[in-house]
């Protein structure tokens, strides 16, 4: 009986040394190259494009155009601090709410639903993304707004003379502010990241999970201790995505955050966001004051640029841990 052979092992060198000849590799490199290199040129187009319309504002403003929230285009003062502030705001609450619902929504598909329930969950959930964002905005001014109206009063004269809570929750006038467009922009983000993190927790090895459990770990355990720490770079890659989905909406929460340019830290308050601005003043805006709208764009372009990089550098340096590298 002769003895096995020894499986034969290519290195990655090799493989790559080896097609580097072949005709349809060479083009598949080529035609790569080129879909990154037109990537990279559209978007450098659209930020000088941008920048070049913007910058009769720019060279009026100054710097004050982003440290100053001096709005007032009939007087010629185009403070963009406010719409800044705004659009932080709206997207951080965003967030907060959208991220435990939609981490346990992806949980239960992948940990804890039975077979037959998986199916339509994640079905329901991928169907809030195909709603029209025009959609969530009438229902948020028709619907939601104003059934949240006496609850937002009730709860400023419950917490009125609170040292953090009055702050936080003022009594509002109306059921448009910052909290009511968080909320439309928590429902319409929640599909994003619950997508993008039941496809990385689907990755956990089922070793990882069959270990705990020999070891007499809960479902719970096995979750906190496998699960997640796995997936969690994934994780926070998917709520970054959401964060920079939720920067950008303009239909949506243009009707319901109050179109009213202030900073504050009461979160019944009216507001306003940068591409909430754009949508209700482009249309009869002219001179500078069209050119500080598109300057508005050039910001939101670059916060959504920086946001994105910064998501792509957090999921890498967590990718590393997780690997031990």
């Amino acid at each position: 009986m002769t003895a096995p052979s020894a499986p034969v092992r290519v290195k990655r060198s090799e493989l790559s040394a080896s097609g580097r000849g072949d005709p349809g590799e060479l083009l598949f490199r080529l035609l790569a190259l080129f879909a990154g290199l037109v990537v990279l040129a559209v978007l450098a187009l659209i930020a000088v494009s941008t920048t070049q319309e913007a910058w009769p504002a720019f060279q009026a403003e100054g710097i004050g155009f982003v440290t100053t929230d001096d709005w007032v285009p009939a007087e010629g003062r185009f403070g963009a601090l406010a719409f800044i502030y705004g659009t932080v705001l709206v997207s951080v609450i965003a967030v907060v709410i959208a991220l435990p619902v939609s981490l346990g929504i992806a949980l239960f598909a992948t940990e804890a639903a039975p077979a037959r329930l998986r199916r339509p969950v994640v079905y329901l959930v991928d169907l809030l993304a195909a709603i029209p964002s025009v959609v969530y905005g009438l229902w948020g001014v028709l619907v939601l707004a104003p059934a949240l109206q006496p609850v937002y009063d009730a709860i400023g004269s419950a917490v009125d003379g609170w040292p953090v809570l009055g702050t936080l929750f003022g009594e509002g006038s109306s059921g448009r502010s910052f909290l009511t467009a968080g909320m439309i922009l928590a429902i319409m983000i929640t599909p994003i990241i619950t997508s993008l993190s039941r496809e990385v927790i689907a990755t956990v090895p089922s070793a990882q999970r069959e270990a705990a459990y020999g070891m007499g770990a809960t479902r719970w355990e096995v979750i906190r201790s496998a699960v997640l720490p796995w997936s969690r770079a994934g994780i926070v890659g998917a709520v970054m995505l959401g964060l920079g989905r939720a920067m950008g909406e303009t239909i949506a929460v243009a009707l319901v955050v109050g179109s009213s340019a202030q900073i504050t830290l009461d979160l019944l308050a009216p507001g306003d966001t940068m591409a909430a601005v754009i949508a209700n003043q482009f249309g009869e805006a002219s001179g500078t004051h069209r050119s500080a709208l598109i300057g508005l764009g050039v910001v939101l372009f670059a916060v959504t640029i920086a946001v994105n990089v910064t998501a792509r550098a957090i999921v890498g340096h967590m990718d590393r841990r997780v690997r031990g590298d």
